[in-house]
């Protein structure tokens, strides 16, 4: 087996999210993020945002786009990626469906991920494990 590590980063303009929220609401909500992440955000703009640099982050990991940004056949839904908080408050990803099983395709063990937000920003890094076969062993 041979250790595998990925990355992904993004970094999003939260008067943007804010723009959208306010200008869909619930119909850019829904769509977007899960009835998990919509309670935890409580309607505030740096949240969303946070989530949104975070599902793109993931999706760069993953190796795909989000599905109806202009990507291929391979991407993912937004809501096919959840961020979450642990007891502690530290975030968490859970992945479901298509993202899931492309985590699974790559062999990815773990996920970790670091949020933060400054100002007008907001800003995702995420790093995975996993184990592929040594195609090259016997």
């Amino acid at each position: 087996m041979v250790l595998c590590v990925r990355t992904g980063i993004d970094i999003v303009h939260i008067p943007r999210i804010a723009r959208m929220v306010d200008h869909y609401g619930a119909r850019f909500v829904t769509r977007i993020y899960t009835p998990s992440e919509i309670h935890t955000c409580a309607g505030h703009a740096r949240a969303f945002a946070a989530r949104w640099a975070a599902k793109e982050a993931v999706a760069k990991l993953l190796g795909v786009g989000i599905a109806g940004l202009g990507s291929g056949a391979d991407a993912v839904p937004f809501r096919h990626i959840e961020v979450m908080r642990a007891h502690n408050g530290k975030p968490t990803v859970v992945l479901h469906q298509r993202a899931q099983l492309i985590a699974q395709r790559l062999c990815l063990s773990s996920i970790d991920i670091s949020i933060s937000h400054d100002g007008d920003y907001a800003v995702a890094s995420v790093v995975a494990l996993g184990q592929v076969p040594d195609e090259s062993a016997p």
